[in-house]
């Protein structure tokens, strides 16, 4: 090997030595160039020769070439200056993430808000892409402060073109031709020593078979398996043998607590479950009614098969075979006594939910669902009761926010995605009616925050047009929280249930609140006070309206 001294450059054994900057120069002589001559040098040898005193330690160095073939860099600077590049952008980097959360930065928000184009040909099967493809960019940016104005403008056109219209209801064929097997699953009748709609059903399946081999909750939920594994264990003890028949019991709910969701359901459904009359489905949400008979589990995930109504009906098994021993006891049989056990669901998605009907059914008038949840609850169960806790619909968004976010959660976040929400519903009020907007499953998946799940009065003046009023029980969060004993007498008072003694009562009313935020989200505190403001504008009419529905100016929510 070779090598120059002067650059300590690598010469390989066919190198002229003319890339070395230090020896060769414009007028470059080799014989006269006292360095390319040996003078002065200090005669360096390898592969196995002797070297002189002055050790040199090899650095290879591969020769760079500019484009432009003027210079070249070493590869200890070429790797400082990459790295040095990369740290400079990672600063740059934590300086934009970090000014933004907190409004240092100078420039601008990209973040702009703009007219919703209006567009008729956008129908509610659309994807969310195409959606999302309507709102252009504008020259306005909304900023926390200093843009309410603006953002109050969409809070306006939405006000403007809010109309409460009665829905007109499907008569029974219609739902009959939608449901064909539901209908044939559950009778029009049932039993009349139970207060709890329950009926006799033939089994016929055989005696090794399992029950509940095909039950889709089992089968996609390992959390119920073991509910289910008792329920196969205990399955025959229960079945009524009469001509050499089995038959088996099988019941609906009496009451249905059917939303909305962060409004203290969870908590309602934990001290009801204390009553002993009282008895629920095996699975406290199964969410059939509304997402699980057309396959949903989760909507952004696709469909999946169909929960048959019969899988519905298992989880009530449990509470069945204790109604059972009710009615086959000596007290019921002989002196005509009636069972007081009843059955409760606690689906908080019942109320609002009906984003899967452009899916399913046709017919659809302007982008309005032609047949809701309420309308087959009633079709089977025209004397159910129905219990619906409501909160602030200003508060109840932030909740909802703070326990489905799974990342970036702020303050600043959850104004920017309210913004951005009220847009997108500005959009689609502008072209179809209110009900079309709030039922309208694209819409709902473009949101980032469930604005249309405090719109209540819109989803509770449906359900009045196939339920009476009185057999519909809307309570206050904020009442629940204040004075625990009270409301809970008003939910025994509607559902009819005996007295209780005072141990029985104290343990309801005195248990620790449930399913209440979590720590880490406590920790982000509230929500700025221009997003609360805008908050309140735009719920604000549909607050009024509720009020007047239930003749109640608690509703209006001012105090909180």
């Amino acid at each position: 090997m070779r090598y120059c001294i002067n650059c300590c450059i690598h010469l390989l054994p066919n190198d002229l030595h003319r890339q070395c900057f230090r020896c060769r120069g414009p007028d470059h002589n080799n014989q006269k160039c006292p360095v390319c001559r040996g003078e002065n040098k200090i005669p360096l040898y390898t592969d196995s020769k002797q070297m002189k005193w002055l050790a040199v330690l090899e650095v290879r160095t591969d020769h760079c070439e500019s484009w432009n073939g003027i210079f070249c860099l070493r590869k200890g600077k070429l790797c400082s200056l990459m790295f040095g590049l990369i740290i400079m952008t990672l600063v740059m980097v934590s300086y934009i993430l970090t000014g933004a959360k907190h409004g240092l930065l100078l420039i601008p928000s990209p973040f702009h808000y703009g007219a919703f184009a209006s567009n008729p040909s956008l129908m509610d099967n659309e994807s969310l892409s195409d959606m999302k493809d309507y709102y252009q960019p504008s020259k306005m940016n909304i900023s926390y402060v200093k843009d309410y104005p603006s953002i109050k403008l969409i809070i306006d056109t939405i006000t403007s073109k809010i109309e409460f219209i009665t829905r007109q209801r499907p008569d029974l064929e219609e739902l009959r031709k939608q449901e064909p097997h539901m209908f044939s699953v559950i009778p029009n009748k049932f039993l009349p020593n139970s207060k709890n709609p329950c009926w006799y059903e033939e089994y016929r399946g055989n005696t090794t078979a399992d029950p509940y081999a095909t039950n889709s909750y089992a089968l996609y939920s390992k959390r119920f398996r073991i509910i289910f594994d008792y329920l196969r264990k205990v399955f025959w003890n229960h079945l009524y043998h009469y001509k050499d028949k089995h038959y088996r019991l099988r019941c609906l709910p009496h009451f249905y607590i059917i939303g909305q969701p962060k409004c203290g359901t969870t908590d309602l459904y934990d001290r009801l479950r204390l009553h002993p009359d009282v008895r629920f489905s095996a699975i406290k949400e199964p969410h059939w009614w509304t997402r699980k008979r057309f396959g949903i589990i989760r909507l952004r995930d696709g469909f999946h098969d169909r929960y048959p109504v019969e899988d519905y009906l298992d989880l009530f098994d449990l509470a069945a075979h204790q109604i059972q021993s009710v009615l086959q006891s000596d007290a019921v049989e002989e002196r005509g006594k009636r069972n007081n056990i009843i059955i409760g669901e606690a689906s908080a998605s019942t109320m609002w939910d009906n984003n899967a009907w452009v899916f399913f059914y046709d017919n659809s008038t302007e982008g309005e669902p032609p047949f809701l949840i309420q309308d087959f609850i009633h079709a089977f169960q025209p004397n159910a009761k129905l219990i619906i806790m409501l909160r602030d619909p200003v508060e109840r968004l932030y909740s909802d926010y703070l326990y489905f976010a799974s990342a970036n959660k702020s303050a600043e976040d959850f104004h920017e995605k309210v913004a951005e929400s009220l847009q997108l519903f500005e959009g689609c009020v502008l072209d179809f009616s209110l009900r079309a907007c709030v039922y309208n499953n694209t819409l709902n998946n473009a949101m980032p925050v469930r604005l249309q799940v405090g719109l209540y009065v819109v989803y509770l003046l449906d359900w009045l047009t196939v339920f009476n009023k009185d057999q519909i029980l809307v309570l206050r969060l904020e009442d629940h929280a204040s004075n625990m004993k009270y409301t809970m007498h008003m939910v025994f008072q509607f559902l009819d249930l005996g007295p209780l003694s005072e141990k029985q009562e104290a343990l309801i009313t005195k248990s620790p609140a449930s399913n209440t935020r979590r720590p880490e989200d406590r920790s982000l505190g509230p929500m700025l006070p221009t997003t609360k403001a805008i908050l309140r504008d735009f719920y604000r009419p549909f607050n009024t309206k509720l009020a007047q529905v239930l003749f109640d100016d608690a509703f209006l929510w001012k105090r909180t």
